[in-house]
């Protein structure tokens, strides 16, 4: 009776110590997920940042290169008005050898012409040089915007890199699970059917034989014994079933995730993915 005793006390301890070993595994993976999470979560932050803070620089160098471009087609605008006016001037010269009396009316009159002509002659010169100039920024910018651009489509190449990875991995997990899924459903509908064959089978084999009280309920016991195992194995199928289709859940939720943090819808997948139903739902 005491070695019967402390025999239970120490399966119960066993068992008590087995609970505390799975608790804090579970604890354990609990802790190292969500580190992971944290982590994926800063680096798609970062990301998103450095994508957002490009396409303000590329955005404000087009602007400012629009800009130039306006003011540059105005400077050429006005040199063309000044040449015009310029040919004019020159032609009123030559209109004024006629009578002295004329040409001293006009004299004042083209004096201030004349005035008005040479200020405009230092502010085209002026304009010329910070035309100059601001070509030279223009050639700068231009310079700056190529590269920007092709800083851009690097990063759009990782970007689609990224995402035909995500596709093919997505594509692989599914096939490899809906497989597993098939061959587990298989393996429990042959031993549910083989389960009824031998229940048919022993019941007919009672039927037909005249054992005694004795010999039935022995071979009653060795059925119940066979079923509970059957039933046993059943629910460890069934066990495993949840599992997988709960990580396959599990997976597709990740993935979807992380085609919307990096902006990239769904249904440019080309399919969509389906989701197992998990066991008794």
């Amino acid at each position: 009776e005491i070695e019967a005793k402390y025999a239970k006390k120490m399966q119960m301890l066993r068992d008590r110590l087995d609970l505390r070993r799975k608790t804090d595994i579970h604890q354990v993976e609990e802790s190292k997920n969500s580190q992971i999470s944290e982590l994926m979560r800063n680096h798609e932050k970062a990301f998103s940042d450095i994508k957002n803070y490009y396409n303000d620089i590329t955005l404000k160098d087009l602007a400012l290169i629009s800009l130039l471009k306006e003011q540059m087609e105005e400077m050429k605008k006005r040199e063309n008005h000044l040449e015009k006016e310029k040919a004019d001037v020159l032609l009123q010269n030559k209109q004024l050898k006629e009578p002295l009396q004329q040409a001293e009316e006009q004299v004042s009159e083209l004096q201030k012409k004349l005035a008005h002509y040479d200020k405009d002659k230092k502010v085209l010169m002026n304009t010329k040089a910070r035309l100059k100039v601001t070509q030279k920024e223009l050639k700068d910018l231009q310079w700056e915007h190529e590269v920007l651009e092709q800083r851009f489509s690097k990063v759009q190449a990782e970007r689609d890199e990224l995402y035909q990875k995500f596709t093919k991995a997505i594509n692989e997990v599914q096939q490899k699970t809906g497989f597993k899924n098939l061959l587990l459903e298989r393996k429990l509908k042959g031993l549910l059917s083989v389960l009824e064959k031998k229940e048919v089978e022993l019941s007919e084999a009672f039927a037909a034989s005249n054992l005694d009280a004795q010999d039935q309920g022995e071979g009653t016991r060795k059925l119940e014994d066979v079923l509970s195992s059957k039933n046993t194995a059943i629910k460890d199928l069934q066990l495993q079933l949840a599992q997988v289709c709960k990580a396959h859940n599990d997976m597709l939720q990740t993935f979807q995730a992380k085609l919307t943090a990096f902006g990239i819808p769904v249904d440019n997948l080309g399919f969509k993915p389906l989701a197992s139903p998990v066991l008794g739902q």
